[in-house]
């Protein structure tokens, strides 16, 4: 018996030492310690930025992700780009933070050139974008609360306007105008000097879904239960077919589902465009600076 207990703890050492041991942790990249998401995609080229740092592309569905859209899409390095032009067809990695998307690894599959007249992708008649100084005309849109309201009743104040729609999946699209919004708001608030002249419109184009109610529930994330000089509302079909032309502003209805590209507007006190800001790259403070640059035409004056 006294020779037991020794075996025993000597088959129980062998045992162990037969165990598999954990494999070592894996070095993991910066992206994907950030949670970066990455989906494959395919689409065609609608039209390159200047700068090559956005493409508007009309990708096919992206399965466990979106469906098929017309989207801008921001590009890190421009020379993904490179020997790509608009009516391509290309394959692409859509990457998704909880802030941000872009892509990268775009690949040419071929040359689809589509509808194209004088050397330019048309999307509509380019001669009907208003300019800076020109005077928008005035339109009707239903407000969350369900009344009619036009641009014409915030005469006498900045206006800025932009476009959205309450189920936009991409966090720099949609929902960064949004906070753009709220964050040139406490910016204009704290403004010296200090001007009262002004308002905020987000405006949806998905009447079939963003109905008052919907509105006013979206908006509370964004305004903090405090509608101060900001309001959400929605346009009808009809009045983008008029509205969209005016402003480059690309709908298109894909799969139940809107691909669109951004637009967000600065109206003077009569109503004229006084900047217009296309795609995602602008800031708050661009925006209140403008803002405040259109009430009292002729200085600069910053936001705080």
């Amino acid at each position: 018996m006294k020779k037991t207990v020794p075996l025993l703890i000597l088959m129980l050492s062998l045992l162990a030492g037969c165990k598999p041991t954990a494999p070592a942790p894996v070095a993991t990249s910066d992206a994907a310690s950030s949670a970066v998401r990455t989906y494959e995609a395919r689409g065609i080229v609608r039209q390159i930025a200047p700068d090559r740092r956005e493409a508007t592309i009309q990708h096919q569905a992206i399965p466990g992700f979106m469906s098929a859209m017309t989207m801008d899409f921001t590009l890190i390095d421009r020379n993904d780009l490179q020997n790509i032009s608009r009516g391509d067809e290309i394959t692409f990695k859509l990457c998704v933070t909880e802030t941000n998307s872009w892509i990268e690894s775009v690949r040419l599959v071929a040359h689809v050139v589509e509808s194209v007249t004088n050397g330019v992708f048309v999307f509509h008649a380019p001669s009907s974008e208003l300019k800076p100084g020109d005077l928008l005309p005035d339109f009707t849109l239903t407000a969350e609360d369900g009344r009619p309201i036009r641009f014409s009743d915030y005469r006498g104040r900045v206006l800025a306007f932009t476009f959205f729609f309450t189920r936009c999946p991409l966090p720099d699209f949609c929902p960064r105008m949004d906070l753009n919004f709220a964050e040139a708001r406490v910016l204009l608030r704290a403004a010296t000097p200090a001007t009262n002249s002004w308002q905020f419109l987000s405006i949806s184009f998905d009447p079939e879904h963003d109905l008052p109610d919907t509105l006013t529930n979206y908006a509370a994330y964004y305004r903090q239960q405090d509608a101060d000089r900001w309001l959400f509302s929605v346009a009808d079909t009809n009045t983008l077919a008029r509205l969209a032309p005016l402003l480059d502003l690309m709908i298109t209805r894909e799969d139940n589902t809107i691909s669109h590209n951004l637009r967000t507007v600065v109206l003077d006190p009569e109503g004229r465009i006084a900047r217009q800001f296309d795609g995602n790259r602008w800031t708050p403070r661009e925006l209140a600076d403008a803002m405040q640059s259109a009430a009292c035409p002729g200085t600069n004056a910053p936001a705080p």
